[in-house]
């Protein structure tokens, strides 16, 4: 029901995005999707591209005065470092990137596949994700991405309410749920770069106030754990994905790994409509579908692949060997990472509440969430 695809190079004019399926009645907030784009931007370790870009998202169509109409809405991200007219071929591709891949598969040159599949494209996605979050937050639903591992650091939210990693994150430099490592992280980022090298980490994704029953057991295709992680492993260097354990649940027994199930009527009236857990080793998912607990998606990412002391690689013109080329980079762009994975995160969990609930009109799928914890309640 809610799609979108984007266009757009690195240096190109714009970033464009087609959001199609956005119920209507939604004001925009764009100071908010403005604020996410900064966040992008941000964290120790990005590279001078950053000084030169001002992100700003432009709605091109699907509203009237600042509210959708249920149409599909254009989004726009321009680049202020537009200038791919004038940038040369590469003719040494760099390991890691799509250069080699995508120079031989389309029969052209390298600059054509790098300028799209820069992770640049993901500007004009946290847009997207960013207006999937402003839906989601009429329901209750918040959603929230942080770094909880930066090469050899790693950081922990356990225990915390996305309360308190959200004020975490807004202070450490490098988007943690903590700021105790923000020192060791800087000095981190600073001898890597000096060594002419990249830092990739692990981020974290915590949804919640989820009802139960988003997403379906039915089709293989339709599961939200098999749709999140496809999400999150089309963002660019992401290298692994996993749910709650993930790849701890393989080294346990099974009496270590699921969740039991408890009932508190205390609780009756909230979207997990009572049932509880004493752990929440699923992530929040089970058969495809949400359980009413927090969902936990974790990613990998891996180090940006452009290095300033250039590995091995060959020269597309001789085939002789030579250091591959340089474009300018970050030295880590972890925390970046963590805002686009919350934004793509977003969106899917939006596609499975309109699914469940209808997407033409706000006010249609606010009534329907009110008629669906009623029924719940009475299962």
């Amino acid at each position: 029901m809610l799609r979108y695809m984007t266009a757009g190079e690195s240096h190109g004019r714009m970033l464009l995005a087609i959001l199609d399926g956005f119920p209507a009645g939604l004001t925009i907030d764009l100071d908010a999707i403005n604020q996410d784009l900064r966040l992008r931007q941000g964290g120790y370790g990005r590279g001078g591209r950053q000084k030169l870009e001002q992100d700003e998202v432009e709605v091109l169509a699907g509203t009237w005065q600042g509210v959708t109409l249920g149409s599909p809405l254009g989004l726009a991200v321009k680049n202020s470092d537009y200038k791919i007219e004038r940038l040369k071929e590469l003719e040494r591709p760099r390991p890691g990137h799509a250069d080699l891949a995508g120079a031989i598969k389309y029969l052209g040159s390298v600059r054509g596949v790098l300028e799209r599949a820069s992770a640049r494209e993901t500007a004009v996605r946290v847009a997207v994700g960013s207006l999937a979050k402003q839906l989601l937050r009429v329901f209750g639903i918040d959603c929230l991405g942080y770094v909880v591992g930066l090469g050899e650091l790693s950081a922990s939210a356990e225990g915390l309410s996305l309360q308190q990693i959200r004020q975490a994150r807004s202070e450490s430099i490098v988007y943690m749920p903590t700021t105790a490592l923000d020192a060791r992280a800087q000095a981190y980022i600073d001898e890597t770069a000096q060594a002419c090298d990249t830092l990739g980490g692990v981020l974290e994704v915590q949804v919640t106030g989820l009802p139960i029953g988003l997403g379906t057991h039915a089709q293989w295709d339709r599961k939200l754990d098999g749709r999140l992680a496809q999400a999150v492993m089309a963002v660019q260097a992401i290298k692994g994905v996993e749910i709650g354990l993930g790849f701890e649940a393989a080294r346990r027994v099974g009496s270590l790994v699921h969740d039991p199930i408890h009932f508190d009527p205390a609780q009756a009236g909230t979207p997990a409509l009572g049932y509880t857990r004493p752990t929440n080793h699923a992530g929040g998912l089970e058969g495809g579908m949400t359980n009413g607990q927090p969902l936990v998606v974790r990613a990998a990412k891996k180090p940006i692949s452009t290095l300033r002391k250039g590995l091995d690689s060959i020269n597309l013109d001789t085939k002789q060997p030579q250091a591959a080329n340089y474009e300018r980079s970050d030295v880590c762009a972890v925390p970046a990472a963590a805002i686009i994975l919350e934004a793509v995160v977003a969106f899917e969990v939006a596609n499975a509440l309109l699914e469940k609930l209808g997407g033409d009109s706000l006010l249609e799928m606010q009534e329907r969430w009110t008629a669906m914890l009623q029924q719940g309640a009475r299962r």
